[in-house]
């Protein structure tokens, strides 16, 4: 037995001596339980993604496809495109250019298959007066009569992609990790529920899945990434992935597509040709809490 089978079967003994109130609240030991129905011994003990062999991710996959199309009546296609060689992602969003549309928001869930009720969102705007750059007071809903207001400035926040994520330091059973592409992703069938990696978060970028999360059946996106918008489960950690199922193919992340401002820029560090390259060299920007070093890979500018 390998060290992360040993750790992540440690942390669920200890969850189990706590009682069966506190796993209901978690959502139970395996993300492959719904609700209505306790997993088999194979399913709660499904490796680690990253000790998974080709032909196992397969049987897999078509495991979940069967799963979501009878609870959803939908036919989905899951995919897991692997990080591109040399290329590591970063985002610059333009706070002078972002009216606080909330375009990128609803973008993200509808690409993203978050959940409507309770709703789930990534992406949080902030809205803070010009002149007071604030995260403290700053408001994460206000009135749609606000937009783009000349007494207001608007900043999006979500996951940072940091190169020394603290999320994934406390996570005691390995679910979340940092890819060779930048991207920070979490293996749903791998998390307990701990929360440990929302409370290290200090961008509150995480999510928590308190209840069955619920999708319209017509607004399913069927395309679906293993380790990015497949339907999650009640149980289990979340966050934003820069759209791995569309970013390691060639496309910009769905938030990008949606801003009618071009406050949004996304692409490979690594690229100096790459336009967030060139942002970063000729412009004036920053991150948000720096002294922690996290090094995140979402940067902010002003320029007009």
């Amino acid at each position: 037995m390998s060290e992360v089978d040993k750790e992540r079967r440690k942390a669920v003994k200890a969850l189990a001596a706590l009682g069966g109130f506190f796993l209901a609240g978690l959502g139970a030991f395996s993300p492959l339980m719904h609700a209505e129905e306790v997993p088999s011994l194979e399913e709660l003990f499904q490796r680690h993604y990253k000790q998974l062999s080709e032909k196992e991710k397969r049987r897999i996959f078509r495991y979940l496809e069967k799963r979501i199309k009878e609870e959803y009546q939908v036919k989905p296609h899951i995919i897991d495109p692997q990080p591109l060689k040399g290329v590591r992602y970063a985002m610059v969003i333009n706070i002078a250019r972002c009216v606080g549309c909330r375009r990128c928001v609803y973008a993200c869930m509808k690409e993203n298959n978050l959940s409507r009720s309770p709703q789930i969102q990534y992406i949080k705007v902030l809205e803070m007066s010009k002149g007071s750059i604030n995260l403290l007071t700053s408001k994460h809903y206000y009135p749609e009569n606000e937009i783009a207001s000349k007494d207001f400035f608007y900043m999006p926040v979500q996951c940072h992609q940091c190169e020394n994520p603290p999320c994934v330091k406390v996570c005691p059973v390995k679910a979340t990790w940092k890819e060779p592409d930048g991207i920070v992703v979490v293996d749903y069938n791998w998390c307990i529920g701990c929360r440990y990696c929302e409370a290290a978060c200090p961008y509150f970028a995480r999510r928590f899945n308190w209840t069955k999360p619920y999708i319209p059946k017509e607004e399913i996106n069927l395309e679906m990434g293993y380790l990015s918008n497949r339907i999650r489960y009640m149980g289990v950690m979340e966050k934003c992935t820069f759209c791995l199922h569309r970013s390691r193919k060639g496309r910009y992340t769905a938030c990008v597509e949606a801003c009618p401002t071009g406050a949004r820029k996304f692409g490979n560090l690594n690229d100096p040709n790459s336009e967030v390259r060139k942002i970063i060299e000729k412009e004036r920007v920053y991150v948000l809490k720096e002294e922690l070093n996290t090094v995140p890979r979402l940067f902010y500018s002003m320029q007009k």
